[in-house]
């Protein structure tokens, strides 16, 4: 289906995670939380916890949603697209986006449909694995390889992939205004340092395993 959110068969491992790493990026005055491809729904009863928000959640895989449901205020189990009609308007303050852009055949309407989801202030905030990261770049650019693995960036549910610059296109390129874009999971490789330096910065994006994402829409885009 147009922008199915495609997965298949994951261990548990998959599911969980809280990603305590992002929370730093949900704003604090958030009381009305949404996040698409939530899993067993660690992170969004993080949020419940933390900012004492109403959660919601999106998740296509059953039992990863019934696990979540016992601890959100609600989740829809369905493809992200379809759940669309199942969601209020002017609802959210914060719709979380964790990874999950790149499992979807057409992630550029995803982001134009939740913009009347948002409420006047409401932000997205997504994570997007950088096909550009230092390990994965040599492997295609020096190596020649492009072998799809269990999970990473090179994920074989991923049908889209993306970079600094891509990531820049896909959020203004559908009305929204970049609040902040930063790399995270930097390498700690000592040859990338060293080859970046002697390229006076020029793969400064390369050293980043994701970019964070908040984006707000811009005025006069919400439809």
């Amino acid at each position: 289906m147009e922008g199915s959110l495609v997965r298949q068969a994951k261990s548990r491992e998959y599911y969980d995670g809280g990603r305590d790493d992002m929370l730093k990026y949900i704003p604090q005055t958030a009381k009305r939380t949404l996040e698409f491809g939530c899993g067993f729904g660690e992170f969004s009863a993080l949020l419940k916890r933390r900012l004492d928000a109403e959660s919601w959640a999106v998740e296509v895989d059953e039992t990863a949603a019934r696990e979540a449901s016992q601890r959100l205020d609600k989740v829809i189990c369905a493809d992200a697209h379809a759940s669309l009609t199942h969601l209020p308007d002017d609802h959210f303050d914060c719709i979380v986006l964790f990874d999950i852009l790149e499992h979807l055949v057409d992630p550029y309407s995803l982001l134009l449909a939740v913009q009347p989801k948002l409420t006047p202030h409401g932000v997205v905030v997504a994570s997007i694995p950088n096909i550009r990261f230092y390990r994965t770049f040599l492997k295609f650019v020096l190596h020649g390889e492009w072998q799809y693995e269990e999970h990473g960036i090179m994920d074989s549910t991923h049908l889209r992939f993306f970079t600094r610059k891509s990531i820049i296109d896909l959020f203004e390129g559908r009305g929204y205004r970049i609040v902040t874009l930063e790399g995270i999971h930097p390498t700690t490789s000592r040859t990338y340092k060293l080859l970046n330096a002697l390229l006076l910065n020029t793969f400064a994006d390369v050293r980043y395993r994701q970019f964070a994402v908040v984006a707000a829409p811009c005025s006069g885009s919400r439809q």
